[in-house]
């Protein structure tokens, strides 16, 4: 049961009990271009004991990375067993496309027109998914023996419970990534968790807008009532050319924001999970 006594904060570090939930958020400050350890970090091997800087460059394939990462933000729901969920940065990025250009190739007429004479196109010498689209859903972890086992449901987050209004004793939004694609539109990933009196909700929200393109949505909603044994994960991803939207009438002031066009949008992919939980150690005394 949450409560408002739960919350514990430090310098960079909010903590919130719920049940034998822990909600962890972590904010930093946006990531430095430039190692700031080259002595310690070319001594190490992989991505142990490196900077941060070097953990992404290390981690990440891609050649150019979004123009403001929050490399040390982080959302983690932790069980007291040692297993849940955590969103971070670092994972959503391991899942853009290094090596393909899939904007060029998904519209490739209307891309070419809108990107004629484009500096920062020109400029990519490499091919990769320069609008950071990321499929991430959040990266489940574990302790030992204890893990969380995923497999797709007929069970549904019931959002129309959601909508009724009830006092929330934590709220936090997390930014993961933004950029700007050199002036030509946005992408950005945050992650927001709620909680209430006797259950948690997460949104963590990828939102591309390449101007006179396309806009796309991908959402992940992550659902928990006290008591069940399992999450509810629902996956999302909406997208429409900027074309068809201005022929369906829908006005271009909502292009900007991702909660007024996401309704418009015609959904993609979706996808039904459920987490369910180990046995815990309250559970086997």
């Amino acid at each position: 049961m949450a409560t408002d006594a739960n919350i514990k904060r430090t310098d960079q570090k909010e903590h919130f009990q719920f049940g034998p939930w822990t909600m962890v958020v972590n904010k930093s400050h946006i990531l430095k271009s430039n190692c700031q350890t080259p002595d310690k970090c070319k001594t190490c091997e992989g991505v142990v004991d490196v900077c941060l800087v070097c953990k992404y460059e290390r981690s990440l394939e891609l050649p150019q990375i979004p123009e403001m990462v929050f490399g040390g933000n982080v959302l983690r729901v932790l069980h007291s067993d040692g297993f849940g969920i955590e969103f971070n940065a670092l994972d959503a990025l391991k899942l853009v496309d290094p090596k393909n250009d899939l904007m060029k190739v998904a519209v490739a007429d209307r891309w070419r027109e809108a990107r004629e004479g484009s500096e920062f196109i020109n400029e990519v010498v490499k091919p990769f998914d320069w609008t950071y689209t990321t499929t991430y859903k959040g990266t489940i972890f574990h302790k030992d023996d204890k893990e969380i086992k995923c497999s797709p449901t007929d069970e549904r987050i019931d959002m129309e419970k959601l909508k009724v209004k009830e006092k929330i004793f934590f709220f936090e939004e997390v930014v993961l990534f933004e950029d700007e694609l050199a002036d030509n539109g946005a992408a950005f990933l945050n992650v927001k968790v709620r909680v209430m009196q006797t259950s948690f909700f997460i949104l963590l929200r990828f939102f591309l807008r390449v101007d006179n393109v396309l806009i796309r949505i991908n959402d992940t909603r992550v659902y928990h009532e006290a008591g069940w044994n399992h999450m509810l994960r629902e996956y999302t991803s909406r997208e429409t050319k900027v074309a068809d939207l201005i022929n369906r009438g829908v006005s271009q002031s909502l292009f900007i924001n991702p909660i007024n066009i996401a309704e418009h949008l015609d959904v993609v992919v979706e996808t039904h999970e459920k987490l369910e939980f180990p046995s815990t150690d309250e559970q086997d005394k």
